[in-house]
């Protein structure tokens, strides 16, 4: 079992630290200090925080406002961590998986209200789709900063040296499905590099895997969360066609194969195009950005999330809550957009992306960026989701082997998260 510390049972903890806050003299002119917890450390990110932090001060010169990377494959745990031990950040990233648990839990201090009553901060042009991980009894407890669909980047420079044909070859002749994804991976495969790599997947966030198993029309469970469909055909099948691009046609890496895209080691990636700015910025390569292949399902997107919430046990909850509404302000928002796309209607345009994507073409914007948002399903969430992350790792584990049963292995894994489905 993991060692993570679950939501629920850092309730308590908050309910103590709630009640041994003391706000004593303060007034408007006592130092403010207030810490964000993030998953980057990316130079360009923290610039941009950086000097939001910065405008904020200059109406609230008694706010500093500081943010504390957390490694992104133990973010959660950290976070949680901190909050079971008093030490709470006052706001926190939050990753789409574990929004349910953070909603019900308690630990989260109500958003909607303060954002709505905000001079020009129209709230209502934010869809409900987008909220509703983040809501719970009509009220909103974190702000989807980031609703960004998960897309392809390819290596145009490795792919041709290998003598295959690009994803734009592709898209053009009517053939960019994952079956042709895969023998041009292959082909890069062979001669040493990468060929696809699902970036953050490393045989543990298997979750990732959703941009591709999404094409063969499957799910880790029912719309309503009830029930496990790991077993389901649908999932079965999409699973043999990775462990196949993994094994038998060399065109992903193997457990243990650890390749970069980004460096210029391999054909292709799937990933957001907030990674964008991971690529060279000089003497790189030639690259592109696409939709995911058409699957057996055909097209489809997927939509990673992230949230922006305030501590309930926070001494400062309100003014973390008014930083959190300027962060995500319409204007902030659209710098914000370079990194994170917007769940804004307003911003969810090419004319306006390309102002804070410039390294993306307006085709690239329309059909991966518009059209991904506009079309694409939330990669998978749930409540209790550490655990049952947990389990299905462990689950998985045993057809990552050349030789394997992977329908006995995807219902093995259903009896045992059924129970915590229905919970």
């Amino acid at each position: 079992m993991s060692n993570h510390i679950s939501l629920k049972s850092c309730v308590a903890a908050l309910a103590i630290g709630l009640s041994l806050t003391v706000f004593g003299n303060a007034s408007a002119q006592n130092a403010v200090k207030l810490r964000m917890t993030i998953w980057s450390a990316n130079e360009a990110h923290l610039k941009l925080f950086n000097d939001m932090a910065a405008g904020f001060k200059q109406t609230h010169p008694n706010v500093t406002v500081t943010y504390e990377s957390l490694p992104f494959e133990t973010y959660t745990t950290a976070l949680t961590t901190q909050i079971a031990g008093g030490n709470a950040p006052d706001m926190a990233w939050i990753f789409e998986t574990t929004a349910y648990d953070f909603v019900s839990s308690g630990a989260l201090y109500p958003l909607g209200d303060k954002l709505a009553a905000l001079k020009g901060y129209n709230l209502d042009e934010v869809s409900s789709g987008a909220t509703e991980r983040w809501s719970k009894d009509g009220k909103l407890y974190a702000y989807p900063f980031s609703t960004s669909p998960f897309a392809v980047f390819a290596n145009n420079d490795l792919i041709r040296k290998a003598g295959a044909k690009t994803p734009a070859e592709l898209i053009k002749s009517g053939e960019w499905t994952w079956e042709k994804a895969i023998e041009t991976a292959s082909a890069v495969g062979k001669t040493g590099k990468g060929g696809l790599i699902v970036r953050d997947f490393n045989y543990q966030n298997w979750q990732n895997l959703a941009a591709i198993w999404n094409g063969w029309g499957a799910s880790p469970w029912s719309e309503d969360g009830k029930n496990c469909t790991f077993g389901e055909k649908p999932m079965t099948d999409a699973l043999s066609f990775i462990h196949d691009a993994v094994f038998k046609n060399k065109a992903m890496p193997g457990p243990g194969e650890n390749m970069d895209f980004f460096a210029g080691d391999a054909a292709m990636t799937i990933t957001q195009i907030s990674r964008a700015s991971l690529l060279p910025k000089q003497n790189g390569f030639e690259w592109d950005l696409v939709p995911l292949p058409t699957g057996p399902a055909g097209e489809y997107a997927l939509i990673g999330q992230a949230g922006i919430g305030v501590m309930q046990s926070s001494a400062h909850a309100d003014i973390a809550a008014d930083f959190v509404g300027y962060m995500t302000n319409p204007e902030n928002s659209a710098k914000l957009a370079q990194f994170f796309p917007s769940a804004r209607k307003s911003l969810l345009n090419a004319e306006t992306l390309k102002k804070t994507n410039p390294l993306l073409s307006q085709e690239q914007l329309d059909k991966v960026v518009i059209a991904g948002i506009s079309t694409g399903k939330v990669i998978p969430g749930h409540t209790g989701f550490a655990q049952i992350q947990q389990m299905v790792r462990a689950g998985l584990d045993s057809i990552w082997t050349p030789q394997t049963d992977i329908a006995a292995a995807t219902q093995k894994i259903c009896g045992q998260i059924s129970p915590l489905l229905k919970r």
